[in-house]
């Protein structure tokens, strides 16, 4: 099992920036992908961004141009940089991890108000 720990979240004006980090543990085999959703009240989760361990990604075509993710693979770590945060922004977002099965992890909550 992978255990996943995201910390960077929390009250951001708009049009500020954020660095979310995600640390994994608990797995001694590498993570074929890893990445962030992200889930605002009354909505469904969505997808951020995700990141293989080749180093491709994908994004969410809404959000290209304004998050950035990247990952440290010797030190099982996945970063999603946020800039021009919007308040539709707002929303808790989770780090997963896929190897054979997705784990999941506890979430952050990024707030975007004045």
């Amino acid at each position: 099992q992978v255990q996943l720990v995201e910390s960077g979240g929390g009250l951001v004006q708009p049009g500020g920036s954020l660095r979310l980090s995600c640390a994994a543990s608990g797995s001694g085999a590498s993570i074929r992908t890893m990445g962030w959703y992200r889930q605002a009240p009354g909505k469904q989760r969505e997808l951020v961004a995700t990141i293989n361990n080749y180093g491709g990604t994908n994004y969410a075509d809404s959000l290209k141009g304004r998050f950035t993710i990247s990952r440290e693979n010797a030190k099982n770590m996945v970063y999603l940089q946020m800039s021009s945060l919007k308040p539709e922004d707002t929303a808790v977002y989770y780090c997963y991890a896929f190897k054979l099965t997705t784990c999941w992890g506890q979430g952050t909550q990024v707030t975007v108000s004045s």
